[in-house]
């Protein structure tokens, strides 16, 4: 663990234009904590390595664990119609073709919601960003918003990124545990691995304890950037809403790698995995299993998950059996800008300064000095109708 370059990198993921980064590296029980930038761009108060930060779809993989614990216990089959445990939230045919793994993997065909709670996107404007700041949203709403679209295929035949799984899901639990699912993955996950700055606020819109603000850009429409920090997320809910920090997360992956949270059995489904392709080149960029992914780095592959929110966007990855780890956060999102035609998302320096870490992180002195080709922490690149969206991720 070469301390000097990893502090090196998180000051060019700085100096490539992300108001502040933070983060903590682990290698066996060595561990560095360290931070570049500013939490705060109007007083100048600089970042922390032990900030508190929403690190969104990260969420989905305290969710699947949750319901793998209820499969290991026989209360839910994960090859079994959605129907079959809501048939109120999803009815019809569609309960009848989904199954619970379809969700967890993201093979079940379902829309996202993003787009319809948030309907300004689809003009396109970020207006109901700050009209919605404070609402609160049910998890039954949000899943209407889903299924109320077309379904982008046939169950179980592609691969689409979509939160509806995840806020379907946690009304899954709700059903076969009789709990609210929040209280039940902050007894049965959070607790159990030991986690003390981690937790679901919601609806309280603020974070407890030290934080950065988070600034969301929204690829230049949002200029300055403005501070999202503060704001309601049952949006988001089980599939999104979780806030963490860089230390809490590598000791949950630590935990589940490790088998601490799963049995064997469940933590094997958990990582057989689909593959996810660029569509544009059709090549393999991660390979999803149920809650968590699998990416290739220069010293071979790392299981993790990414988050982004309003604001705040996290990455966390591990080796295999837990013992090197990185958890990444920064406080500005949607920096990148669109081709001249608007049809994509161009590269940004700081998405190139962030694989570079990821890889000192995880390599350390094996890391290559050019390494893998520059590309979003976020590794599914996506077109720019789907990325105006701003599906949390």
């Amino acid at each position: 663990m070469d301390r000097a370059a990893l502090t090196s990198h998180l000051n060019s993921i700085h100096d490539a234009g992300i108001y502040g980064v933070f983060s903590s590296v682990r290698d066996g029980w060595a561990r560095f904590d360290g931070a570049s930038g500013v939490a705060d761009v109007e007083t100048g108060r600089p970042v922390r390595p032990d900030l508190r930060h929403r690190v969104g779809s990260i969420t989905k993989s305290f969710t699947a664990v949750a319901v793998l614990q209820q499969s290991a216990r026989g209360r839910i089959e994960l090859d079994r119609p959605v129907g079959d445990y809501v048939p109120e939230l999803v009815p019809g045919e569609r309960g009848r073709k989904v199954t619970v793994r379809m969700l967890l993997n993201h093979t079940s065909g379902i829309a996202d919601f993003i787009a319809d709670a948030f309907p300004s996107l689809q003009q396109p404007s970020t207006r109901s960003l700050d009209d919605h700041r404070y609402r609160t949203i049910r998890p039954a709403e949000l899943i209407g918003y889903g299924l109320g679209r077309p379904q982008a295929f046939e169950p179980g035949t592609d691969w689409a990124y979509s939160n509806t799984n995840y806020v379907i899901l946690g009304e899954i639990l709700r059903k076969v545990t009789g709990e609210d699912p929040e209280r039940l993955i902050t007894r049965d996950v959070i607790r159990r691995a030991g986690l003390r700055n981690t937790y679901f606020p919601g609806t309280d819109p603020t974070i407890r304890g030290p934080h950065a603000r988070m600034y969301e850009n929204f690829y230049g429409l949002i200029d300055p950037p403005r501070d999202y920090s503060e704001y309601n997320m049952t949006w988001a809910g089980t599939a999104g809403a979780l806030i963490s920090t860089p230390q809490d997360l590598n000791t949950f992956y630590r935990a589940l790698l490790r088998g601490d949270l799963l049995p064997r059995t469940q933590l094997d489904q958990m990582r057989t995995t689909v593959d996810v392709k660029n569509p544009a080149t059709g090549t393999v960029v991660m390979r999803y299993g149920l809650g968590i992914y699998s990416m290739d780095t220069p010293c071979g592959p790392a299981w993790g998950h990414d988050g982004a929110v309003w604001g705040a966007g996290t990455w966390s990855l591990s080796s295999p059996d837990g013992a090197r780890q990185f958890t990444l956060g920064h406080n500005l999102m949607k920096y990148q800008r669109f081709n001249a035609e608007g049809t994509e998302i161009l590269d940004h320096p700081a998405d190139a300064a962030m694989v570079a870490y990821r890889d000192q992180a995880l390599c350390g002195t094996t890391a290559p000095a050019a390494s893998a080709p520059a590309a979003p922490a976020n590794p599914v690149q996506r077109s720019a109708p789907e990325a105006f969206a701003a599906r949390v991720r």
